[in-house]
């Protein structure tokens, strides 16, 4: 049915389009904002349903792909196209949001204006795993932090100003020595076209510069150690809906970042400084585990987990430099990678909607003004458990596999890779457990525990979609996996091989 781009246009602009719609006919009558905002939500869930069935998933080809000059004095175009690494994020997007929408059900505030947020962020976060142009790319990847901006400072909580302004400030100044490296690389080759950036030679010198300048774009965004600052805060004051976008999906930009730009162009540049980002991200896994013990608040507690979770994909991504030399399973480390990606964003978005869950009742996150409510809440309490063992790594949950795929293959790459990557599952456990224990768990603290009503039909079914998908994909991952097996065959073969040639 859809033999060219015109599904990946639409995945963009029907978004936006009923974004448009949202702001004008739900004004002042939030019920038809919600309405139109899931029926909006739905129509774009419905179109990736094309889109995974009409993808070829013996090739790693770009499929669905469509260009368009945009600026022809630059040479710059709106040039889409999907492969197996993004098509999954895109399908992820889609499903996230159909779930934040629901999420969003009992905002009272300019509804209409909210939830047309969601759906414009949606669009610019699609628009980043589909852009093959690298100034489309930029415009999207600049663009996400507008609607988050005003997501978190209008409808965020007491000091939502100041980690809307961190939030932005590390993002914004991350991306503006991308920016740069964009250029250079325009000036070096005429083109903005990742497919002939990935061919260019480059010498070393070249390559470490536009490395650096990449790295700080997408270790902000995913977040890295000592760039991760923003998160927590910005998480704490966000909305529950904004947080899980956050989590679940924007912070995969910086993954799918480091997969597209630092690896593919600059692979020398990426061998060399492979162990730094291997040093980086064992000690987001360890240390940042560590800080998640101490935290008094379930939001930056499991804002944290994201943070050490997150560095198992930067760990898988770089440790395939490691085993190219030493002739490991590097297919392993980049399938972990990115399944953890995809296993976060289920896992990530489950727990912070539950936090949401407790917060609408109680309108407090702290640990300590809950204990017991499994005693009023049984079928939330299920539901939390379930989440926050999955978060630890169970066996049979999609925790477990991205994380398993990676901590092995590290161990070919050097046993004390493995040794402190496997140490996530033990901190992982204590702090999820821990957490698990205080609020679930024992006798009830005090009358507003006892008096909570358990979840809605709305809150039950949005538990249970997520339940499914972290279940299916812990039990079953290989239709992933499937899919992005020819990709990740090109990417091995883009990074393996040398570039520089000079310096």
């Amino acid at each position: 049915m859809f033999s060219d781009w015109s599904l990946l246009n639409a995945l963009i602009w029907v978004p936006i389009a009923g974004a448009l719609i949202v702001m004008t006919a739900g004004a002042n009558r939030p019920a038809l904002a919600k309405g139109l905002s899931l029926l909006t939500a739905l129509a774009t869930l419905a179109l990736c349903w094309p889109l995974w069935q009409g993808f070829d998933a013996s090739s790693a080809a770009m499929q669905f792909e469509g260009s368009l000059p945009w600026i022809p004095a630059l040479n710059i175009n709106y040039h889409l196209g999907v492969d197996g690494i993004s098509m999954p994020l895109v399908v992820l997007t889609a499903f996230i949001t159909v779930l934040t929408v629901l999420a969003a059900w009992n905002v009272k505030k300019r509804v209409h204006q909210f939830l047309a947020a969601f759906l414009i962020l949606e669009a610019m976060m699609i628009g980043v795993f589909v852009a093959l142009d690298a100034m489309l790319f930029y415009v999207f990847f600049e663009a996400m932090l507008i609607p988050m901006f005003i997501i978190i400072g209008i409808w965020g909580g007491p000091n939502r100003v100041y980690a809307t302004i961190k939030f932005f400030l590390y993002t914004f100044l991350g991306s503006v020595f991308m920016l740069v490296g964009l250029i250079y690389l325009y000036l070096k080759s005429g083109t903005f076209e990742l497919a002939q950036w990935w061919e260019l030679p480059l010498s070393l010198k070249e390559q470490l510069w536009l490395f650096f300048a990449f790295f700080l774009a997408f270790a902000v965004k995913i977040p890295m150690v000592p760039f991760h600052t923003w998160l927590p805060d910005a998480h704490v004051e966000a909305p529950t809906a904004g947080s899980v976008v956050l989590a679940a999906i924007m912070l995969k930009v910086g993954g799918y970042g480091f997969v597209r730009f630092s690896m593919p162009i600059t692979p020398d540049a990426s061998r060399e400084m492979a162990l730094l980002v291997i040093a980086l991200s064992l000690i987001a896994i360890v240390y940042i585990g560590l800080v998640a013990m101490v935290q008094k608040d379930m939001k930056k507690l499991i804002a944290y987990s994201s943070i050490s979770h997150m560095g198992f994909v930067t760990l898988g991504l770089f440790v395939s430099f490691t085993l190219l030399a030493k002739g490991g399973h590097v297919e392993m480390a980049l399938d972990g990678a990115m399944v953890q990606m995809i296993s976060h964003g289920f896992i990530s978005a489950a727990l912070f909607l539950a936090v949401g869950v407790l917060y609408d009742r109680l309108h407090s996150r702290q640990i300590k003004d809950y204990g017991g409510v499994a005693n009023t809440m049984p079928w939330f309490a299920a539901f939390f458990v379930f989440f926050a063992m999955a978060n630890a790594g169970l066996p049979g949950t999609s925790g477990f596999v991205g994380e398993f795929l990676v901590i092995v293959s590290s161990f070919q790459g050097n046993f004390w890779f493995a040794f402190f990557a496997g140490l996530s599952l033990i901190l992982g456990a204590a702090y999820s457990l821990w957490m698990v224990k205080r609020v679930v768990y024992g006798e009830v603290k005090n009358d507003a525990v006892a008096n909570l009503k358990d979840m809605s039909q709305r809150e039950f079914f949005i538990m249970a979609v997520l339940a499914v998908a972290v279940l299916f994909l812990g039990v079953w991952p290989e239709p992933l996996v499937d899919v992005m097996r020819p990709s990740i065959q090109h990417l091995i073969d883009l990074i393996s091989v040398t570039k520089a040639g000079g310096v």
